[in-house]
């Protein structure tokens, strides 16, 4: 059995906020954010237009949870500056 590839992702609220997750398969992940799908986030539920602004193979799970971790731990001015990098 391969192991899936993971990857980190951020979306962009239309209010201005970020929200960071990972997945298996980003496209997919962001429709159910867009479709406010019980399976999306709660968080950007109600806060579209989305626009997913980053996207980043990462490997296994648990690197793909480290780095999701990092950089929400990162100020917005942090993330911006990364999202322009």
């Amino acid at each position: 059995m391969s192991e899936s590839i993971w990857f980190v992702y951020i979306i962009r609220c239309a209010d201005g906020s970020l929200y960071c997750g990972i997945a298996t398969d980003v496209a997919r992940r962001f429709g159910e954010h867009e479709e406010g799908a019980p399976k999306g986030a709660k968080y950007t539920r109600g806060k579209g237009p989305l626009e997913l602004v980053f996207q980043k193979e990462i490997g296994s799970r648990s690197e793909a949870c480290k780095e999701e971790l990092r950089i929400k731990k990162l100020s917005k001015k942090a993330k911006l500056l990364m999202l322009e990098a």
